[in-house]
């Protein structure tokens, strides 16, 4: 028998996270912890307006499955009791949690994945005029893999350029978030070869990719909004290089791991994100990271502050999270 406990959080962002559809000065989190009176398992998710999803929604969602959990509901059940989304990933991951401190076990091992390793994740540069995003690329020039934020509009070339400029060193990510246009997409992309881009994030609306099915990129194309769990990845093919997964859209590890492995059978690379939010949400996504060619979990780097015990980052490295923490 687990009872459930399910809390919102509200964690401040260094500065303002900017993206195509708006910013924000805070990231509003929901955690479901379970326990069985000894051990306590526990997992974050972010609410995101883009799916319809909302802290309220969310959390009652996650409260809704409190007797299923006092009857045994497995993470199997839990698969058919929610449909993907934040809701299934706090609770899968408080599931994957409470297992692993409950028989001693690691999550990796009981997944059945490699032992994780440190990581090299991507570092984001919130959307912003082009100078103020070239200040912030030199601040991280060190970093060796920076992600845009972009906008869509005509001084998206001039943001690429003068992060190119500003940290000449690092690979870049430029990440649309559905704001382009399938012709600035075909304009923009033979532009980007010379500027250490390496790949291009959704650059057209989810609904929209059909165009792409022709269009010969000289950058890979990495699908992100357009593909949630498994079930979504048919329509991807000949049309995207890579799939960017996270937890909060596959609704937890257990479908992010189904994901991956169809994906890499389907000849896609991988990527890993994150939502903004703390060391909790990204402990398990890490999990997937040694899989990934590109690994974007810097979620706790764009707070104010973080949870303690906390994952740890030097620099761009991530190291794989204690047990103290997740897992």
């Amino acid at each position: 028998m687990l009872n459930l406990s399910v809390t919102k959080e509200t964690w401040p962002i260094r500065g303002a996270f900017t993206i195509s559809r708006g910013a924000k000065t805070q990231a509003d989190i929901v955690v479901a912890e379970i326990s069985d009176g000894r051990q306590k398992g526990r997992g974050e998710c972010v609410p995101y307006p883009r799916y319809g999803e909302t802290v309220s929604g969310v959390m009652a969602q996650i409260n809704s499955c409190a007797d299923d959990l006092k009857d045994g509901m497995t993470r199997d059940d839990l698969q058919q009791r929610l449909a993907p989304g934040a809701a299934r990933n706090a609770l899968d991951c408080a599931l994957w949690d409470w297992q692993a401190k409950q028989t001693g076990v690691p999550v990796w091992k009981l997944a059945g994945l490699a032992r994780p390793l440190p990581l090299t994740t991507a570092y984001t540069l919130s959307l912003d005029a082009p100078q103020a995003m070239a200040s912030a690329a030199h601040t991280a020039k060190a970093r060796p893999l920076l992600k845009l934020k972009l906008a869509g509009d005509a001084l998206d070339l001039e943001r690429i350029k003068a992060v190119a400029r500003a940290a000449p060193d690092a690979r870049l990510i430029v990440d649309a978030n559905e704001a382009w246009t399938f012709e600035t997409l075909q304009a923009m992309a033979p532009l980007l070869s010379n500027l250490h881009v390496d790949l291009i994030e959704q650059p057209l609306p989810a609904g929209e990719d059909k165009a792409l099915t022709a269009f010969s990129s000289a950058i890979p194309l990495c699908a992100d909004e357009s593909v949630h769990d498994a079930a979504s990845l048919g329509h991807l093919s000949g049309r995207y290089d890579a799939i960017n997964i996270k937890l909060d859209k596959t609704g937890g590890l257990t479908e992010a791991i189904r994901l991956a492995a169809a994906a890499r059978a389907g000849g896609l690379r991988l990527m890993v994100g994150c939502m903004v939010g703390t060391s909790l949400a990204m402990a398990p996504a890490a999990l997937i990271g040694g899989q990934a060619d590109f690994v974007d979990l810097d979620g706790p780097l764009l707070l104010a502050r973080d949870r303690s015990p906390a994952l740890r980052y030097e620099g761009s490295t991530l190291h794989p999270p204690e047990k103290a923490l997740w897992g």
